[in-house]
């Protein structure tokens, strides 16, 4: 057995030595060389970049600002490629922590940071540790202001605490505002930018209007040209807008500064006006029919206001109200539901007031495609007013008006929105030292989707990419995509090379499109 084993341990060694090669036998296979294309610039002076803007600006994201989220803002992400060929530091106004929201003498004023929770998004229970009353020290670079409208950037007094009080100022301006009446463009050429972002500037001076479900007054109608006496919802004039802008963008630009400025997209492609289904209510066949029993007698109604109103049996004034009032609208109003999905049951302020005929005869319409139903309601649709189990809200009772965005609404929201891009297009093609980014342009394509290295994002919630949990502001991926943007900007109107360049680019691999509920 001895013998055997020492056989066998022969013949797998002389089997090994035989298998393998001489070294001298293995081929060398160098590493294949990747070429580095050094940064070129043309000259640009990054040495002191300053980004202005509103909430895009600042990095917020998941209906929040805390620090991860600022570390992941595009203004960060330009400023680290931006060493790449002399910027300076790049400091921006740090929240305390990665909760989220605000605090005002202790008590919190801004809600913690989203989450999703494998359902949906959640807020964070958690409370902020942010105080508005304790300024940012030191120096800044980053003026992105959450909230701010066009106008509020060039307002003294937005930074005011004693303002803040009466609603008149922004709490995260406050923060960072050299002084109680100062402005936030004031203070942004205090620090002697040589390169500038000017970044969705008539973004928020339409979101309001929209998020309310066009609760507000839209003031290119009204041709008020006063925005000290608008309301938080309302549209901006687009002369307004206008006057602001073009102001801005000369101040920036007046001492030889260089920068980028962006256009407004269309809103209404984000998140938060396509997550909710226009007909969210499943029935089943017991259910519908016992709606149907309960809105026959208002259907009837409305045939029988329409057959007085055509021959004429309504005094003067009664007719003058129906004067718009025809079958295609009775048919628009009728309530009739089926087994299955179901349109959600709306108000509408744009039909004919009926109320003169009795209270059931509300203004309301079963909601069309074209109606856009705001995140928010998914939380209200289904449920149950005032105790009373037959009144549920957009089945039974008309979803109210705030919760839903309709087409008229929405064209008024367009049409500033085109007015504003206007503008700024004309601004930044009358001036040589500003090119301009296609903003815009980037949210229509990412609707069906937009490549970003190995990434397909869209602007689908939760999973799409690049909005984030509150529906309207981008992920920390889609915050990195917006800087590429805005560097092919720079590459197109000043010659530079950072799409070609080494590293020129942000990797969408680098950043997340959610953060851990454990993030703190």
């Amino acid at each position: 057995m001895k013998s055997i084993k020492y056989i066998v341990i022969l013949f797998l060694s002389i089997g090994f030595f035989r298998c393998t090669p001489p070294d001298n036998d293995i081929p060398v296979v160098p590493a294949e060389a990747v070429p580095v294309v050094p940064l070129s610039t043309t000259g640009l002076d990054f040495s002191n970049y300053v980004s202005l803007g509103a909430s895009f600006t600042a990095g917020f994201t998941d209906g929040a600002l805390f620090q991860a989220a600022q570390t992941n803002s595009f203004p960060n992400i330009l400023a680290g490629k931006f060493k790449m060929a002399g910027g300076g530091d790049f400091n921006q106004p740090m929240m305390n922590d990665n909760i989220g929201g605000l605090l005002l003498g202790g008590n919190p004023i801004q809600a913690p940071r989203l989450y999703f929770n494998g359902a949906g998004p959640v807020r964070l229970a958690a409370t902020p540790t942010t105080e508005v009353t304790t300024p940012v020290s030191g120096s800044i670079n980053n003026f992105g202001v959450p909230g701010a409208k066009s106008f509020h950037l060039v307002a003294p007094g937005y930074g005011s605490l004693q303002a803040l009080a009466v609603g008149a100022a922004n709490p995260y301006y406050v923060r960072m505002a050299s002084a109680p009446t100062a402005t936030v463009l004031g203070d942004a050429m205090a620090t002697n930018p040589t390169f500038f972002t000017l970044s969705e500037i008539g973004g928020n001076d339409v979101l309001g209007y929209a998020t309310s479900g066009g609760s507000g007054v839209d003031h290119n109608v009204t041709g008020n040209l006063d925005p000290s006496t608008y309301g938080g919802n309302d549209i901006t004039n687009a002369a307004v807008f206008g006057s602001v802008f073009s102001n801005m963008v000369s101040t920036l630009t007046a001492g030889g500064a260089k920068g980028v400025v962006a256009n407004v997209p269309y809103i209404t492609d984000l998140a938060y006006f396509t997550t909710v289904p226009y007909n969210a209510i499943p029935l089943d066949s017991g259910t519908a029919a016992q709606l149907n029993a309960g809105f026959a007698q208002y259907n009837a109604t409305l045939d029988q206001i329409l057959a007085a109103k055509n021959a004429n049996l309504f005094p003067a004034p009664v007719m003058a109200l129906l004067a718009n009032f025809d079958q295609a609208e009775v048919d628009k109003r009728k309530v009739n539901y089926a087994t299955g999905q179901n349109a959600v049951l709306i108000l509408d302020e744009n039909l004919t007031d009926l109320t003169i005929f009795g209270a059931p005869l509300v203004n309301m319409r079963p909601a069309t495609a074209d109606d856009l139903i705001v995140l928010p309601a998914a939380s209200v649709l289904g449920t149950v007013v005032g105790g009373n189990p037959t009144q549920i809200n957009g089945v039974s009772v008309p979803l109210a008006d705030n919760w839903v965005l309709t087409p008229e609404e929405q064209t008024a929201v367009k049409d500033a929105t085109d007015a504003y891009n206007a503008t700024i297009e004309a601004v930044a093609n009358a001036n040589p030292n500003v090119a301009l980014v296609d903003f815009k342009g980037v949210l229509q394509e990412a609707s069906t989707g937009i490549v970003f290295d190995n990434y397909t994002m869209t602007t689908q919630l939760v999973v799409g990419g690049l909005i984030s949990l509150d529906g309207v502001h981008l992920t920390a991926r889609g915050y990195a995509l917006m800087a590429n943007k805005i560097l092919e900007a720079i590459d197109n109107g000043f010659g530079s090379n950072f799409m070609q360049a080494t590293d020129g680019l942000a990797t969408a691999g680098d950043y997340p499109t959610n953060y851990s509920p454990m993030l703190r």
